[in-house]
């Protein structure tokens, strides 16, 4: 909670955030070594990286140092980043998405974005703010939300993703509004990297209990067919 805001303050994010994508491009491969199929593996962009004018080249060249194949990797930004410079936003967007790679817009719904601009990114995720699961399905009018944006998703060909479950009762309720993947503690909390393998080789329901990291790590999006790794 202090460390990242007083990084992105005083630059330092930048160079942090290209390690950190560099790593998880190499860790990814790393997985595929020791047998796992091919994951989706999503890293988080800051706001001084998207505004950084070497992310293009920060991008290309995580991916072709580790050799992971540009589909595999999915960059989440923020409704506030690309709302900030409309015209650079979507040019620069563009390019990343003409590189194969994949584009989420993270905490949706808490941002100022419009439908009308919506339709001008390309973007292939959205990701329901956990602020609205939170009190799932109790709360009336979180249930009107997030059944909204779940169908503005799918009308819009996006996938959708439910942030933030923690119970069965939010699980059941995004099930049946027929949100595309969940993600939270209900299936695991963060864990380090050598303990994804035995994670994701099992079904869901019947993986062992691990213990959470006290640092920042990795949540398990789970979705029949595909699995990615944040």
């Amino acid at each position: 909670m202090k460390f990242i805001p007083l990084a992105e303050e005083i630059g330092l994010i930048v160079p942090i955030g290209r390690w950190v994508l560099r790593t998880a491009c190499a860790q990814n491969m790393a997985w595929q070594d020791q047998g796992l199929s091919p994951l989706s593996m999503a890293v988080n962009l800051s706001p001084r990286q998207f505004s950084d004018e070497n992310l293009l080249r920060d991008i290309d060249d995580a991916l072709a140092v580790t050799g992971m194949p540009p589909k595999l990797l999915q960059l989440e930004i923020t409704e506030s980043m690309v709302m900030s410079n409309i015209d650079r936003a979507i040019t620069l967007l563009g390019a990343i998405r003409s590189r194969d790679i994949g584009l989420a817009i993270d905490d949706f719904g808490t941002g100022y974005s419009s439908m009308s601009l919506m339709k001008q990114f390309p973007i292939d995720t959205i990701k329901i703010d956990r602020s609205f699961v939170r009190n799932l399905p109790e709360d009336s009018q979180d249930k009107a939300i997030a059944q909204a944006i779940i169908s503005m998703g799918k009308a819009l060909g996006m996938t959708v993703v439910a942030e933030g479950v923690e119970t069965a009762e939010q699980d059941q309720f995004l099930r049946d509004q027929e949100c595309d993947e969940i993600q939270g503690f209900l299936y695991s909390k963060p864990v380090p990297p050598e303990a994804i393998p035995s994670l994701l080789l099992l079904p869901i329901a019947s993986a062992p209990p691990i213990q959470p990291m006290s640092s920042p790590a990795l949540a398990i999006v789970n979705k029949p067919r595909r699995q990615r790794v944040r």
